[in-house]
């Protein structure tokens, strides 16, 4: 029977094809939110490049639980906790990558303290702290029936991954085999690869800091920018006024466009999960990929210590399962 999927980013789409491909997920109609122009453009590339067997993709604008399976990417979207709670519980439930959330998600279900599922920073209020309330006790029960599995490329800390499987929730890692399987585009002229940042737009890191930092980095050598899907538009407009950098702006997230690098170019950028999903994606044989810590004095009032600590994770990394 033909399983359903929800996804409401380009990595979410990412994830959800590669657990088709790996046979994680079995064959699924992937309702794709609609109205995300990064969205459309990754749906649009991964059809191009072929689809895995068995992958229909239909533009959507709400959530649909299916009855056999169910992939979801953000279990903490408040459409999808309502389509949860509104629908039979799900057979089985594939929970695939949706960048640091999908760790702060794993560490809420398996938490003593059955938090509600809300985002990390979020100022929610009562309403919506009770519809996370609900939706992670409605999880928990699912994965104490042994229903729930987390499909994903991301480092597991090893603690975390101890206590998912108490709780009965399955983690199957992957290293992206359907991304590997596709040929690649010609990799950028440019030796070094400069991977954006949503951090200067959520108002967390210092926006002049930032920019001296990139300035700096181009005046050791010229390089090639990939904008981060919610990017700082002025940080942008100076990068392109700066003949040192090129700014590509392809409209796809890095795991698409980047998987044509080589031993010989150099991946810099500030934390992300685009680190670690390169890391995994061009394997040992591919380009040196350097996570750069934040120096204290970037951080604004805005980012938590908490916050700090979790983004060191997608830098170098504590040791991982």
């Amino acid at each position: 029977m033909t399983e359903l999927a929800w996804v409401e980013s380009p990595l979410q789409l990412l994830s959800v094809l590669e657990a088709r491909y790996a046979g994680v997920l079995g064959p699924a109609a992937v309702r794709v939110r609609d109205g995300s122009a990064a969205l459309a453009a990754t749906a649009a590339e991964a059809t191009r490049l072929g689809l895995p067997p068995g992958v229909e993709l239909v533009a959507a604008r709400r959530a649909a639980v299916g009855r056999t399976g169910w992939a979801l990417g953000d279990a903490f979207s408040g459409q999808a906790q309502t389509a949860l709670l509104r629908s039979p519980a799900p057979r089985r439930l594939l929970l695939v990558d949706d960048g640091l959330a999908t760790l702060h998600l794993l560490g809420l279900l398996c938490g003593p303290w059955r938090q509600p599922l809300v985002r990390a920073r979020a100022q929610a209020g009562l309403p919506r702290r009770a519809l996370g309330a609900v939706a992670g006790a409605r999880l928990r029960a699912l994965a104490a029936d042994g229903r729930v599995t987390v499909f994903t490329g991301l480092p597991v800390p090893s603690a975390v991954m101890a206590r998912a499987h108490r709780v009965g929730i399955s983690v199957v890692r992957h290293d992206f085999p359907w991304l590997r399987s596709l040929p690649a585009d010609p990799p950028p002229d440019e030796r070094l690869v400069v991977l954006g940042t949503s951090l200067v737009a959520n108002g967390l890191i210092d926006r002049e800091a930032y920019v001296r930092w990139l300035r700096a980095r181009a005046s050791e050598e010229p390089f090639v920018y990939h904008p981060h899907r919610r990017e700082s538009a002025d940080v942008l407009d100076l990068l392109r006024a700066d003949p040192r950098v090129r700014v590509r702006e392809s409209g796809l997230p890095v795991e698409l466009s980047l998987r044509g690098l080589t031993s010989w170019h150099r991946v810099v950028s500030l934390p992300s999960t685009a680190l670690s999903s390169l890391r995994v994606l061009l394997g040992g044989d591919g380009p040196v990929i350097e996570g750069v810590t934040v120096p204290s004095g970037w951080w604004t009032d805005r980012a938590d210590a908490s916050l700090r600590t979790h983004l060191s994770l997608f830098t170098v990394g504590p040791e991982f399962a």
